[in-house]
């Protein structure tokens, strides 16, 4: 190998226990993921035999109480390991961090009684979870949702279609929001839907230009009961769960991005340092050498913005605006970086024989997913000037 060829991220740590779950990962990473990645992705076929090993490492619960299975992580540890995960395959750090998101609301805002009911399968017990707030018609604009959860009794019954969920049809667990009262964001109420629930189908998966091995699909809801007891928070309170979960929700896609990135940056510098023209690697060429620095900058950039609003959150502090600024700035970063990855290959980077074209229909998704980043640009601006005027 060169020895020009890139190393692995140096990442500051809190603890020797989070270097050694950073070790695994990695050993996950490259043993287990990152050898049948193309294969898979070309395939489109999701790993649901790793998410089990996954499960079974303790890493499908990671900023959870380990009371309930978790691995009382911080967040700036959680994200680095999502990041590790992403450099890897996208498909695994992302689906990674949907379960987080879909384990959210049950962790934040359940009752000791369901936390203690369910929390442990979702954490550790090989379960996954899907994420169900969009739908058809209500994307950006999230508190106009039409499904809607009717009371009968000691159990509610819920009708309607969530669109792009991630694991769609193959999700153990879905969060649900659905409409239990009047218009707008006060009506929506979260519930924990089990995935055999009678009446819950899902379409075929959606055909992407990147992310294949992800499904997405459409989650039909039709006449779905679930006890009360599956309620989560209080009615009424949906929607601001929702949002909460998307704050820390966002800072996972960050990661993932910074991961993106950092594997097309990889990838870039390999070739540069092997590929010779004019009888020298292109690695030596002053255009090239700029390239790869200003890829190189923005992807540090990204994951101290990332890691900065993980801490904001650890310490309990407000980091909303900032989780906007991390998931805004490495999304797009990843969109940059991956493009001037296949850019530096050449010819090469348009094949699908090396793993630049991937990544770059990859990135592109990232600037949408939970909140595209147009929706980001605003919710920080509300943060600097205060909300529109009506």
């Amino acid at each position: 190998m060169p020895d020009r060829a890139p190393q692995p991220v140096d990442r500051q740590l809190p603890t020797d226990e989070a270097r050694d779950l950073i070790s695994l990962v990695r050993d996950i990473a490259q043993r287990e993921v990152a050898p049948v990645a193309a294969e898979e992705e070309d395939a489109g076929r999701f790993p649901r035999e790793l998410f089990t090993l996954l499960s079974e490492s303790g890493l499908l619960g990671l900023p959870y109480d380990a009371e309930y299975g978790g691995g009382d992580q911080p967040y700036e540890v959680y994200l680095q390991v999502l990041e590790e995960l992403a450099t890897a395959r996208l498909t695994v750090g992302l689906g990674v961090s949907v379960h987080t998101l879909a384990s959210y609301a049950l962790a934040a805002y359940g009752t000791k009684e369901q936390q203690a009911e369910h929390l442990p399968a979702m954490l550790g017990g090989g379960l996954l979870g899907a994420y169900c707030l969009s739908e058809p018609a209500s994307g950006s604009d999230a508190a106009s949702l039409r499904t809607r959860a009717v009371r009968d009794g000691d159990h509610w019954v819920i009708t309607g279609t969530k669109a792009w969920i991630t694991h769609g049809g193959i999700a153990d667990f879905y969060t649900v929001m659905a409409r239990t009262g009047e218009e707008g964001p006060r009506g929506i109420t979260a519930f924990l839907v089990p995935g055999d629930a009678e009446g819950l189908s899902a379409a075929a998966p959606e055909k992407k230009m990147g992310m294949k091995g992800s499904p997405t699909a459409q989650v039909h809801l039709d006449g779905v009961r679930v006890p009360d007891s599956r309620r989560l928070g209080e009615e009424g309170q949906g929607f601001a769960i929702a949002l909460s979960a998307l704050d820390g929700g966002r800072l996972g896609i960050a990661a993932c991005a910074v991961g993106l990135a950092q594997a097309a940056l990889d990838e870039a510098l390999r070739y540069a340092a092997e590929r010779r023209q004019f009888g020298r690697p292109i690695a030596d060429f002053q255009g090239l050498r700029f390239m790869l620095a200003d890829m190189a900058t923005q992807i540090e950039a990204g994951r101290a913005l990332y890691l900065a609003a993980a801490r904001l959150r650890d310490a309990g502090r407000p980091f909303a605006k900032q989780a906007a600024m991390a998931k805004l700035h490495c999304t797009d970063t990843a969109m940059r970086v991956t493009t001037d990855a296949v850019q530096i290959l050449g010819g090469y980077g348009y094949t699908a024989d090396f793993p630049a074209e991937r990544y770059l229909r990859e990135a592109k998704v990232l600037q949408i997913v939970e909140g595209t980043n147009q929706i980001q640009r605003m919710v920080i601006a509300r943060h600097l000037a205060g909300p529109e005027s009506r």
